[in-house]
């Protein structure tokens, strides 16, 4: 059976559920400033990537959104949920979070225990623990790996692993941290279908990457990020078309951007069948000068 028709885990059901982050300022142990006055809102079924180079504030953004750090300033809520209010396991049925490195992640000795781990603590019983885990194990195509111990694959299966263990928790809003890190031809079109099923079922899906034509490709909103503040937040398009920004970041705009504005044309497209229709529409009104 193809991967697009396996079933999905399905979304626990809570009702829309936006994240509203208001003038969050977040100070490490350390002293080091890491977010600095950070406001947001994302509305629920959102897809949004958060942009910026290493050390920007993305992951330690990410985290205040589950619960995992808390504000030092301003607050986060998750639906009406304020996160300073609720423990990380019981915000963890409302937020899924795939960590940046799955060994940072896997707890258990099988394959089919660590996936199953998620909706055992939200108190599944057998039986839907045994279907949450084999839908999210067919939706990344492992699920002849269940009875294998997660550290005999490789570190990009492990990575799948975690996203299975985060699917099969079935929370309205999902959070990858570098999805795509390590991943060949083959793992980025797999994890590209898992994102676009999980916003075609209304899902909000919050990523971080680096993969900046992963972002273009699946992603409609883009955060970009530098030294702990949002320094741009809009539509993909409009904001990965920004240079001069991106480059600030150390991050460059996707292949097509690029090749769009080498060829001086009169917007960038994020899709080939975009930058077609583009390059087609500046050539016939060259023509017709």
């Amino acid at each position: 059976m193809k991967n697009a028709q396996r079933p999905t885990p399905n979304a626990t059901p809570a009702g829309p559920m936006p994240i509203t982050v208001e003038d969050v300022s977040f100070t490490y142990p350390s002293g080091t400033h890491a977010l600095r006055g950070v406001s947001l809102r994302i509305a629920p079924g959102e897809a949004m990537a958060i942009v910026g180079e290493n050390g920007a504030g993305k992951t330690t953004l990410v985290k205040h959104l589950n619960g995992l750090l808390k504000p030092s300033q301003g607050r986060v809520l998750v639906g009406d949920w304020d996160t300073r209010e609720h423990s990380v396991a019981k915000t963890a049925a409302r937020v899924g979070y795939v960590f940046q490195n799955p060994d940072d992640q896997i707890v258990e000795r099988t394959v089919g225990d660590e996936v199953g781990f998620g909706p055992k603590q939200l108190g599944r019983t057998e039986a839907e623990r045994a279907a949450d885990v084999a839908a999210a194990l067919a939706l990344v195509e492992l699920s002849d790996y269940a009875k294998t111990h997660p550290y005999d694959l490789t570190t990009a299966q492990r990575k799948l692993v975690t996203l299975a263990s985060v699917l099969a928790m079935r929370t309205p809003i999902l959070i990858f941290d570098e999805p795509t890190m390590g991943q060949d031809a083959r793992g980025l079109a797999l994890i590209g279908g898992i994102v676009e099923r999980l916003k075609g079922e209304g899902r909000t899906v919050l990523t971080i990457t680096h993969d900046i034509d992963f972002c273009a490709a699946h992603f409609g909103r883009v955060v970009v990020m530098a030294d702990g503040q949002v320094l741009a937040d809009g539509a993909a398009a409009d904001v990965l078309a920004r240079a001069e920004l991106l480059a600030t970041t150390n991050v460059e705009p996707p292949q097509l951007v690029r090749l769009a504005q080498a060829l001086r044309l009169p917007r960038a497209a994020l899709t080939v069948d975009g930058f077609v229709e583009t390059l087609q529409g500046s050539r016939g009104a060259g023509g017709q000068g």
